[in-house]
């Protein structure tokens, strides 16, 4: 289900985002945009409100893979009670890390894909966000020979990607390079 009111929704967003910039002392400043027009580099994602952070402080935002940017999202999906299968209603990225990382998932996917294919022994990704298992998905859904799942727990959460008629055990999940 959409946003029903779109301009409040990114008002309430500004109203957060001013006072976490404000009692944090941090050195940024945002543009969100209604409706954003996504170009092909962000194919898996439509957000509805797309909130761009920018200023000296970007680095910070963007450390530890984006773990700051990633707080920022969730607390205005909080904020919002936006259902989990709605998340992905607002996006918010700082420095295009957003789509930085929609590529570095595709490059990732076909090199998982192709692996599988070559060995019939199933690829286990590093945990990663419910978003971005979403991803994975979405981009192995269309491949006839091979499926996906996602394994784990909490943040040990992984998808894996598996011969199409595979019927073993899932391997463990690989070791996150991000964290």
């Amino acid at each position: 289900m959409p946003i029903p009111d779109k301009i409040a929704t990114a008002k309430k967003i500004s109203e957060l985002l001013n006072a976490i910039l404000t009692a944090g002392d941090f050195r940024l400043r945002y543009k969100i945009t209604v409706d954003p027009q996504v170009g092909t580099d962000r194919e898996w994602e439509r957000p509805e409100i797309l909130v761009e952070i920018s200023g000296a402080d970007s680095p910070l935002v963007l450390e530890n893979g984006g773990e700051l940017l990633r707080a920022f999202e969730q607390i205005a999906s909080e904020m919002l009670r936006l259902a989990p299968n709605e998340h992905e209603k607002i996006s918010f990225d700082c420095q295009n890390f957003r789509s930085a990382r929609l590529q570095e998932l595709r490059l990732a996917t076909d090199v998982a894909a192709e692996r599988v294919r070559k060995t019939g022994i199933p690829y286990a990704f590093a945990p990663m966000s419910s978003r971005e298992r979403r991803i994975l998905h979405l981009a192995m859904r269309d491949l006839d020979d091979l499926r996906t799942e996602s394994d784990g727990e909490a943040a040990q959460r992984h998808v894996v990607v598996y011969p199409k008629d595979y019927t073993g055990k899932p391997p463990a999940a690989s070791i996150s390079r991000r964290r």
